[in-house]
């Protein structure tokens, strides 16, 4: 009987993809009949409306809002800030589904190659849910087990961004957003491959090796699938539960999460796409220094040592040439250099670049370079909260871009932005205060084009990553 129910829950699933594409088509018709008659018709009506009609799917198609929401000019402003605050959750697969999805991926004696396993989820997400496990030999596991359909409940979510995007064209085409959807669509399709995300672990690991501020699982290749990813435990804390801490503690944290970006960028070409807050958690100090992947904290309670980067599922690699145009841009923007600013615009893949378009984008690039420019120490960002980081700019920009636009945004520039805007939102939520531009300069010192593409061809080579063509 509970193997019906859970069955159940997940074809009721497929019902709500009908209804809520009726929905989303509806609100769709609606505007468009508002631009026919030249009424902007209400926005913030629509938007809401558009948020309850995905409200229904808990799944994929809320890993994307969220994502959409943080991409300034990916929606209008009313959309955004409703698609920001639906959840990514899906519902949870009972004990008796998770058991019948481990044979599934492991075959029916999956239980003896663990010394237990909890069949209760610890952790939920969109895609998949986590179970504490425990390893023949004793070391704590998290062990990653995905939605049963989920490839089919992808392809039917991205069907329904489609809808929203021509919504969005229909309302403002200022910004073209073609490529923004193709570079989600592969970015939700990797997802779906746990191998890869396997690799995507690895990779990160040799990368971030010798950094003792960061922490990277290791996964357990002999019981992980395409489907089934399972890996050491990382014990720590929410990195929230520090919000209160002294500055020095939350600076710690945030000289951390800040390596673990732009350090595999720079050196390695690759970021982890998705910085949320629930995709780091905190090690403290133990007596010895760095604690061992699987150890708890230590003696020194309360102070944090680092973080635990969690979550490889959404990784982006870029040729070696993206990263000379991100280092381009930043010191045309150091010196003054216009032309070098328009060079690393043009590396990334804008073209038909004016006068006003490139002022429009430089408006951008000032603000998310801003915290690295100033030899200083100061916060990411003064008198903003961390829900509304890049708003005012993204509007300064959006008025320029709707008078002298469109302008089409490269698929490689998506993913960047948008880990961009989130990784800011963590420091604003830390109050952390650093001189930036001291951390980033460090970063990047002796940075060599021909250092990064060696680099990268043999650490991708070894840990089965695909080179970015």
């Amino acid at each position: 009987m509970a193997d019906d129910d859970e069955a159940n829950r997940f074809s009721a699933r497929a019902a709500r993809y009908v209804r809520v594409g009726t929905n989303v088509g509806s609100i769709a018709a609606r505007v468009a009949g508002q631009r026919l008659l030249g009424r902007d018709g209400d926005q913030t009506r629509n938007a809401a409306d558009l948020a309850a009609a995905l409200g229904g799917l808990k799944g994929p198609m809320m890993k994307v809002a969220q994502l959409l929401s943080t991409i300034p000019e990916a929606l209008p402003p009313e959309y955004a800030r409703e698609l920001s605050q639906l959840q990514s959750q899906a519902p949870p697969m009972g004990p008796a589904f998770v058991r019948r999805r481990m044979v599934a991926e492991l075959g029916p004696e999956w239980s003896s190659r663990f010394a237990s396993f909890e069949a209760q989820s610890a952790a939920s997400a969109s895609l998949g849910q986590v179970h504490r496990a425990t390893a023949l030999d004793g070391r704590p596991l998290a062990v990653k087990l995905q939605y049963p359909d989920m490839q089919s409940a992808v392809e039917a979510d991205l069907t329904q961004l489609k809808m929203v995007f021509a919504i969005h064209a229909r309302m403002d085409p200022a910004v073209d957003t073609r490529e923004i959807l193709a570079e989600i669509s592969a970015r939700l399709r990797e997802e779906l491959d746990y191998k890869l995300e396997a690799a995507h672990i690895a990779l990160y690991a040799r990368v971030l090796d010798d950094d003792p501020l960061i922490r990277v699982p290791t996964v357990e290749r002999d019981l992980s699938t395409g489907r089934l990813l399972t890996m050491s435990w990382l014990e720590g804390r929410r990195l929230l539960e520090y919000k209160d801490s002294p500055l020095e503690h939350r600076n710690t944290i945030a000289r951390a999460m800040f390596r673990a970006w732009w350090y595999p960028l720079s050196h390695y070409g690759v970021i982890h796409g998705d910085p949320h807050l629930g995709n780091y958690t905190i090690f403290e100090h133990a007596p010895s220094g760095r604690l061992p992947a699987g150890e708890t904290s230590g003696a020194v309670k309360g102070e944090p040592a680092g973080i635990n980067l969690l979550d490889y599922g959404c990784i982006r690699t870029f040729p070696v040439q993206f990263v000379q145009g991100v280092i381009d841009l930043y010191t045309g923007l150091l010196h003054g250099n216009r032309d070098l600013v328009v060079h690393a615009y043009e590396t990334w893949g804008f073209r038909g670049l004016n006068a006003e378009l490139i002022e429009a984008m430089s408006i951008w690039a000032r603000f998310i370079y801003g915290p690295l420019l100033e030899d200083r120490v100061r916060s990411l960002a003064e008198d903003t909260k961390p829900g509304e980081y890049g708003r005012r700019e993204a509007f300064q920009v959006h008025k320029i871009l709707r008078e002298k636009g469109p302008v089409t945004v490269p698929r490689e520039f998506v993913f960047m932005d948008r880990a961009a805007i989130g990784l800011g939102g963590v420091f604003l939520h830390l109050g952390a205060r650093m001189n930036w531009y001291t951390l980033f300069n460090e970063t990047i010192e002796g940075f060599k084009l021909e250092d990064v593409a060696a680099r990268q061809a043999d650490a991708f080579a070894t840990a089965g990553v695909p080179q970015p063509a």
